[in-house]
C-alpha cells in the first residue's frame, strides 16, 4: 500500500481528532487527497503521505542529517531504557498517544513494539519536515504530520496520553487536547546526560559546559502540582564508528564555543552516561 493512501484510511478512521488550524472548526470529511473543514478550508496530502498543517515555512534547524543520525544511534539502543521506562508509566489498555517533536519517528516506533499488543492509535508530530519525511518511512501504523505544538491541529479532549522526548511544551495546549485523566510524561535531560561528549565540546569555564534543569522542572511543577519525577540512568556503549553521528544527532554542538572534535577525540569516546528524568502529571 502506499505511504499516502495508508494515511488517508488512518485519518479516514480518526477523523474526530483534527481540527483546522485556521478556523479551530473541526475537519468534517476526507475528499480525494484532502481533508476539509465546515468552513471549507482544505489541506492536502502531500507526496510523502503527511498533512502539512503550518500555515507558512517552518524555522528550524534540525535536517535530515541530523535525524538520520539520530535514527543511527536509537536504532543502536541509546534511548531503548528511556522509551521502556515510559510504556511501564502507560496503562495498560488501548490509547490514543500523541508524540511530540516526534523527529524521525523512532521513539514513537519503539514505544509501539513495547505496546504492540495494545492497539493503540499513535499520532506523531513535529516541526520539521525533515524529521516527518523519514518517519513516514518507518513500518509504523501511525500517523505523522507537520505541525506547530503552540497551535495544535486536534480536538479538545482527543489524547488519553501526550509523550515529549527533549522537545519544548506549550502546557496551554497539551492540556486542551488531553482528556480527563489523561498522562502527559515529559522527558528531559539532566546536568549528565552526554557528559563524556560535553566535557569534549566545552572548556570547563564555558557556560554551555553546564546544565541545569531545574527552571523546567519547576515550570512543570507549578502546571502540575501533584507531578511525579522518574529518574533514568545508565551507561551506553557507543557502537564502533558511531562516534560522529552521536555530534550530529544532539544541538549539543550548536553553542558558539564548541570545538572541532579531533579523529583521536571521536575514536576515544567509547562510552556515555544518561541520564534523564521523567516528569509525570495526570490531567485532572
Amino acid at each position: 500500500m502506499k505511504k499516502i493512501e495508508k494515511q488517508r484510511q488512518f485519518v479516514d478512521r480518526h477523523l474526530n481528532l483534527f481540527r483546522c488550524p485556521t478556523c479551530q472548526e473541526p475537519f468534517a470529511q476526507l475528499t480525494g487527497n484532502s481533508i476539509v473543514c465546515g468552513q471549507g478550508h482544505q489541506i492536502d496530502f502531500n507526496k510523502h503521505g503527511y498533512l502539512h498543517f503550518l500555515k507558512g515555512a517552518a524555522d528550524t534547524e534540525y535536517g535530515r542529517k541530523m535525524f538520520l543520525a539520530r535514527r543511527k544511534l536509537l536504532d543502536a539502543g541509546l534511548f531503548r531504557p528511556i522509551i521502556q521506562q515510559v510504556a511501564e508509566l502507560l496503562p495498560p489498555h488501548p490509547l490514543k498517544i500523541l508524540d511530540v517533536g516526534t523527529g524521525e519517528g523512532t521513539p514513537l516506533a519503539q514505544l509501539a513494539a513495547l505496546r504492540s499488543q495494545q492497539g493503540d492509535c499513535l499520532v506523531g508530530f513535529d516541526i520539521s519536515k525533515a524529521g516527518v519525511t523519514l518517519a513516514t518511512q518507518l513500518a509504523l501504523n501511525a500517523f505523522f504530520c507537520v505541525a506547530d505544538l503552540r497551535q495544535l491541529p486536534f480536538n479538545d479532549r482527543t489524547f488519553d496520553a501526550i509523550v515529549e522526548l527533549f522537545s519544548p511544551s506549550d502546557y496551554a495546549e497539551f492540556n486542551r487536547v488531553l482528556a480527563p485523566g489523561g498522562t502527559l510524561i515529559k522527558v528531559i535531560p539532566n546536568a549528565d546526560y552526554l557528559t563524556e561528549l560535553r566535557q569534549l565540546l566545552y572548556d570547563q569555564a564555558d557556560q554551555h559546559a553546564r546544565y541545569d534543569n531545574s527552571r523546567v522542572m519547576d515550570l512543570f511543577a507549578q502546571h502540575y502540582p501533584d507531578c511525579q519525577v522518574h529518574r533514568v540512568r545508565y551507561r551506553f556503549d557507543l557502537p564502533a564508528g558511531m562516534q560522529a553521528s552521536l555530534v550530529e544527532m544532539t544541538p549539543l554542538h550548536w553553542g558558539r564555543g564548541a570545538k572541532q572534535l579531533t579523529d583521536a577525540e571521536l575514536t576515544g569516546l567509547r562510552t556515555v552516561t544518561v541520564d534523564v528524568s521523567l516528569l509525570i502529571a495526570k490531567k485532572s
